[in-house]
């Protein structure tokens, strides 16, 4: 089969990998018909982290080929979306509904990497989710979304409380920051803030339910939002970047008393001034979303055409052009590249 290779920092390459095969009873074989690349991806890109050719890919839609002898909950040719995360789903920590940190978890982007033809997917059982059928081609891009990109911005905003009536500042106008504001408005908040410099995603947050647009960054930023609620800052805040000044925007930005909810993907050198976190008297919370847990209210929203989460994919590229896709949201010229097989 092929698939997409990261060889060094900046080198993306599709190759010829071994078709995968059925290992444990509990595998699934999958023929992939979608995925995409996320933004958590270029980190490796970038250079911020060590890559050698490593498997590439963690979001992904597709069609069940074979299934382990301890496989009850799907069928050969059943259409599946897959989570991010390895789980079980039935293990202690996936029934407190923490599926991303399962006792048997992996994360698909470490050894399988779904940017290719097929894939194993190892605890089918919980880790897929079957469709109600064959999707209509206008929905791929919205179902894809549910794999890892709206379920992490729903997770965001359930971590930081959102509820009827709050008031929520998301930062970050990355696609995961986008789904934030979508889950804001979905769960009930009645002022949505988005910190976004780009006026493209501008209109897709406002298209999405934010109220108002913030543009400064920064202690100015978090300023902004105070004068905007009556000098406390919001309810709520949703952190989408991963950087530490990105997370003190949300915390300064955020009331005493209020929440954080933090998806960013942070790395080696990220560090919080605990003497500013000890002031701002904030409830912080967040991680690796646990997208299974949301997976099939997300999947039966997008089916109803209740939401669209598909419009932060502005580029479409086959697998074999998946480098020019990399470059396209390196240089922020796509917010989110959809691939096709």
């Amino acid at each position: 089969m092929r698939g997409v290779i990261m060889e060094s920092a900046g080198v993306v390459r599709v190759e010829e990998r071994d078709d995968p095969r059925i290992i444990e009873p509990t595998d699934a074989v999958i023929r992939i018909t979608t995925t995409c690349i996320c933004g958590s991806d270029l980190w490796p890109y970038r250079g911020v982290v060590p890559v050698h050719h490593q498997v590439m890919g963690h979001e992904y839609l597709g069609v069940v080929e074979q299934i382990g002898s301890a496989v009850t909950t799907l069928h050969v040719g059943d259409h599946v979306v897959g989570s991010f995360c390895i789980s079980d789903n039935t293990c202690e920590i996936c029934r407190a509904g923490y599926q991303s940190r399962c006792v048997h978890g992996e994360f698909v982007s470490q050894h399988i990497g779904t940017q290719a033809e097929k894939a194993r997917i190892p605890y089918a059982d919980g880790t897929l989710v079957a469709m109600p059928g064959k999707p209509d081609a206008d929905l791929i891009p919205s179902l894809m979304a549910t794999s890892d990109v709206l379920g992490t911005g729903w997770f965001g905003a359930v971590a930081a409380g959102v509820g009827k009536g709050s008031s929520v500042a998301v930062v970050g106008d990355g696609a995961v920051g986008l789904m934030a504001v979508l889950a804001a408005k979905q769960l009930g908040a009645e002022r949505i803030i988005a910190m976004s410099r780009h006026p493209e995603r501008q209109q897709l947050a406002r298209e999405y339910g934010a109220t108002d647009i913030v543009e400064e960054r920064g202690d100015a930023g978090a300023e902004r939002i105070k004068q905007m609620t009556g000098g406390l800052g919001v309810q709520c805040a949703v952190e989408a970047v991963g950087t530490e000044q990105s997370l003190m925007q949300a915390v300064d930005a955020t009331r005493p008393g209020g929440h954080v909810g933090f998806v960013g993907v942070a790395h080696e050198g990220v560090a919080l001034p605990m003497d500013k976190m000890f002031a701002a008297e904030v409830h912080l919370f967040g991680g690796p979303a646990p997208v299974r847990r949301f997976l099939p209210e997300l999947i039966q929203l997008v089916w109803d055409r209740k939401i669209n989460p598909g419009k932060v994919f502005d580029l479409t590229l086959p697998l074999e052009r998946a480098a020019e896709g990399y470059k396209a949201m390196d240089e922020r010229t796509a917010i989110k590249v959809l691939l096709t097989l």
